[in-house]
């Protein structure tokens, strides 16, 4: 054998009691799981590794992650790996690069400039979902990548590839060529299909086009993974319109970051819970993914309406530089409620500038709108308007209008999973990018009791490897894959916070993909165990 585990607390994503036992590993998969008391001799291994204390799990996934440019730049991607986390779930909120053309690789490299960097460090040398997978597994001169990877198809991007920015229904012929691009991705390895229906141009789409799309992923055996049309007012409603969609077209549904934000959602999430219920009564596949805390993150044009975002990101900025369509902007976040704030009047005083791309506005990070403007002795939105406009649409924005009874009650539910939505650009992003599978384990299974450990490490685990139809992946069983993490249930705990996101957690001295150490003693190794992991519809040579 390659490795033994020994004595340790096997946690196996399962929900069931934990037990100890000597873990062997072998040729990157559990050869052999011997119980405490168990007859027989206990496995042997060129290494034996003392586990005695530390909790063994299966390796974290992360349903909701950003990671897309990163996993290509960035071959340490602590910021994931040092969490346990070793599969991450790309292209989400309809908005990725593949796939594209050059003009729509060019336009969504603009529009999330925020989440991802303007990517002028990459060879975006793909232009298919098939070729951003292959460039995946063949990263850093053919080593791979730091952690495993799945990709939803973008309908947002799949939108602008074949109409482009208006906000209109589709052609017939038009959807004939998103129904084409959605089959061909899904052939080519992807899991499913995201949308974000607060960002444009994926939100100008009806639900007779998502439902459409849907099908074709559901013939895959994917699954839809929207970032509905509204977490403030008429959000039950949104939701509601998802569950419909999704039961129409007969397609598995799994709802992103789905939290009931804003005033007007203060204590309802049994409301959205009763739905759901009721939705998985009647025979409907849901699942969800949260992060545990309050504030929310984006990037602060995706605040405005839509209508001024029609046309691309240069519209924006030209609407941005013409005081009358300008002030109509302001109108519709400060009065209206526009739709990209959810339909509520905009909370400048909510609004913390949490990244910026050009360097002379970084006195803004880590001040809401609202204090920055104080200083100035302006208008919130004359600072808004300057950042929008100086930044190149680039900045990002922590949005503090969450609720923490909220946050608990939903990741109770048994369809519950975690993701991180962990936007790592920025000189102050979200601690969640660093910090949310050590803030379930460490504050709401130690501190707080909300979950059971047993109970967490399944939420974090086996139910997403179910959703996403990985038969070898999220169980500690013999035969899987050896994605483990070793962790101490006594002292695990996210070190990032508000304050100094990018300090890395505590608690977790060992994850292993496929069964090579990426992070060991608490220290990253130099292993690139990543691979890209191909969807059920994959043709042959998916992994």
């Amino acid at each position: 054998m390659d490795l033994v585990l020994r004595d340790a607390l096997v946690v196996d994503g399962t929900g069931g009691p934990s037990y100890r036992a000597d873990v062997a590993v072998d040729g990157g998969r559990i050869s052999e799981i011997h119980r405490e008391g168990s007859p027989g001799p206990r496995p042997t291994a060129a290494r034996t590794v003392d586990a005695d204390g530390l909790a063994l799990s299966p390796g974290f996934i992360d349903m909701h992650a950003h990671s897309d440019l990163a996993l290509l730049r960035d071959p340490d991607h602590s910021a994931k790996a040092a969490q346990g986390v070793t599969l991450e779930v790309l292209g989400q909120d309809g908005l990725s690069y593949a796939p594209v053309d050059d003009r729509t690789l060019a336009e969504v490299r603009r529009s999330i400039t925020g989440w991802n960097g303007d990517g002028s460090d990459i060879d975006f040398d793909w232009r298919t979902v098939g070729g951003y997978l292959d460039r995946l597994d063949r990263n850093f001169g053919g080593q791979g990548i730091a952690v495993n990877a799945a990709y939803l198809i973008p309908q947002g991007t799949v939108r602008m590839y074949a109409v482009g920015w208006e906000d209109r229904p589709a052609t017939d012929a038009e959807l004939a060529r998103m129904k084409e691009l959605v089959d061909q991705g899904m052939r080519e390895g992807a899991v499913g299909m995201s949308s974000g229906l607060t960002y444009t141009p994926g939100m100008y789409a009806d639900g007779a086009e998502l439902t459409e799309l849907c099908r074709v992923v559901a013939r895959h055996g994917g699954y839809y993974c929207p970032h509905h049309r509204s977490y403030g007012a008429g959000a039950l409603e949104a939701y509601e319109e998802m569950v419909r969609l999704a039961q129409h077209a007969g397609c598995a549904l799994h709802l992103a970051h789905a939290t009931m934000n804003f005033g007007v959602n203060k204590g309802r999430a049994p409301d959205l819970l009763a739905l759901l219920d009721g939705a998985l009564a009647a025979g409907a596949d849901i699942s969800l993914d949260t992060y545990p805390y309050t504030p929310g993150c984006t990037t602060l044009v995706a605040m405005l309406p839509s209508w001024a975002s029609e046309g691309g990101p240069e519209s924006v900025l030209t609407r941005l530089a013409d005081p009358p369509s300008a002030e109509k902007i302001r109108h519709h976040l400060e009065v209206l409620g526009s739709d990209g704030c959810h339909g509520v009047p905009i909370e400048w005083d909510t609004i913390e500038i949490s990244g910026v791309s050009a360097p002379h506005l970084g006195e803004y990070v880590g001040r809401t709108v609202a204090d920055s403007a104080a200083l100035r002795g302006e208008e919130p939105w004359v600072t808004a308007r300057r950042l929008l406009t100086e930044d190149r649409l680039g900045t990002t924005i922590l949005q503090h209008v969450g609720h923490e009874e909220n946050v608990r009650q939903i990741m109770r539910h048994r369809v519950h999973t975690g993701g991180s939505d962990g936007i790592l650009q920025g000189d102050k992003p979200h601690p969640r990018a660093y910090g949310t599978f050590p803030q379930y384990l460490g504050r709401y299974v130690r501190e707080l009791g909300i979950l059971s450990l047993e109970e967490c490490v399944a939420h974090l685990t086996s139910r997403p490897a179910a959703r996403l139809r990985l038969a070898d992946r999220g169980l500690v069983r013999e035969g899987y894959r050896a994605d483990l993490v070793l962790f101490d249930p006594e002292t695990v705990a996210a070190g990032s916070t508000f304050e100094e996101p990018r300090t890395l957690p505590v608690g977790i001295p060992h994850v292993l993909i496929d069964g090579r150490f990426v992070i060991e003693d608490n220290r990253r190794t130099p292993v690139l165990a990543g691979r890209a992991v191909r969807g059920a519809g994959a043709g042959a040579g998916a992994s």
